[in-house]
């Protein structure tokens, strides 16, 4: 291998921390060639003003200076034109047209995160499920489809030095979600102007149907073992348009144990049902808080979370019991991480709600995803 082939293979091996694969693989290395002690290298952006442009320059820079030999990196920037924006985008689509890529054939794991009413928490652990579901060693994307009352990038901590969260990277009709504690995120929260961040979004249902579309077709997740969903509390015009998008995704409940929240929560796992969406189980949040004193404290009463396994079990008697995974309870730390935007599953995974959620991690890993009668994206030969 001369110098210059070990220059090329080392810098090709750089990944792009936003379509994360290496450039190699992206085509983005236009040229490599050296004189002496000095590689001369020249790379091409996806786009102008691409805002990992400092890291890739310092990573390739880097990588050159780490071959044998090389004591000096002459690195050359330029920018992908149209034709080479297009070929990426149709290489990391893999050659399908521009087309939703979850649907039934997909090996991805979709289950939406739902709930009857709002105020349950049910964002709150979505998003710290997405993240201990990474720590189990998934790729793993989250889609906030609460497009009124979206929260997702506060929870993970997605903001920049102004507050406000990170827009997606575009490449021609590709977004590129931002990526927290490993989790790849998209939300309307991201795309509203940068200066009324307050803005309400006040859409009826055609409009939240083309975003949530438009969310699970133009952005590039990559290969994804699951996909969640953060739903908006009820069974309105969302909850429709996923379960025409996605009839087979799967479905978690979670509620409170107040009989006020447990009984509508019902109605969301049988609206899933009746799209063919299938139920994998239920959480209660909220539940009985250990003092420290070892009395329990059960500030929204208890037995919601049993209630309504029990019932929508009832109603699908044909189907396997609806199970309970988890009662998460009443946790400062669960709060703290959500308003610091970091989740306690990270903050504090010893803490009862952290384990707790963790547990339901492992009942999602261990039950796996059906492929019976499902196509599988393969040719025999």
């Amino acid at each position: 291998m001369t110098n210059a082939d070990a220059v090329r293979r080392a810098v090709g091996a750089v990944w792009d921390p936003e379509i994360r694969r290496p450039l190699d693989e992206l085509d983005m290395v236009r040229s490599v060639h050296v004189e002496g002690a000095t590689a001369h290298v020249e790379i091409a952006l996806t786009i102008v003003g691409c805002p990992a442009a400092d890291r890739i320059q310092r990573e390739v820079r880097a990588a050159a200076a780490s071959v044998a030999g090389i004591e000096h990196v002459d690195l050359t920037i330029g920018v992908m034109s149209p034709s080479e924006r297009a070929a990426l985008t149709e290489r990391l689509r893999g050659g399908r047209a521009r087309t939703m890529p979850f649907g039934p054939d997909s090996l991805t794991r979709v289950i939406a995160v739902t709930s009857g009413k709002g105020g349950v928490g049910k964002s709150t652990l979505t998003a710290n499920l997405a993240v201990a579901l990474t720590q189990r060693g998934l790729s793993v994307g989250l889609v906030d489809a609460d497009v009124h009352g979206f929260s997702i990038p506060a929870l993970l901590g997605l903001t920049g030095a102004d507050g406000l969260p990170p827009q997606p990277t575009r490449i021609d009709d590709l977004m590129l979600p931002p990526v927290a504690h490993g989790v790849k995120t998209i939300s309307i929260g991201m795309f509203l102007p940068r200066d009324q961040p307050a803005a309400a979004v006040a859409w009826r249902g055609p409009m939240l149907h083309r975003t949530v579309q438009q969310f699970l077709t133009d952005v590039f997740f990559g290969d994804l073992d699951v996909l969640l969903l953060d739903m908006p509390p009820g069974t309105g015009d969302v909850a429709i348009s996923v379960g025409q998008l996605l009839p087979h995704a799967d479905v978690l409940v979670v509620t409170t144990p107040q009989t006020a929240a447990s009984d509508i929560a019902v109605r969301s796992g049988l609206v899933a049902g009746q799209t063919g969406q299938h139920v994998i189980g239920v959480v209660e949040n909220m539940a009985a808080l250990t003092l420290p004193d070892g009395t329990s404290l059960d500030l929204f009463g208890s037995g919601g979370g049993e209630a309504v396994a029990s019932a929508l079990s009832a109603h699908v008697p044909e189907a396997d019991p609806v199970p309970l995974l988890a009662s998460v309870p009443l946790s400062v730390a669960l709060r703290r991480g959500g308003d610091e935007g970091l989740p306690v599953v990270v903050a504090a995974p010893d803490d009862p709600a952290a384990q707790a959620i963790s547990r339901v991690a492992d009942a999602l890993v261990a039950s796996g995803r059906g492929l019976a009668r499902r196509p599988l994206p393969f040719t025999p030969r």
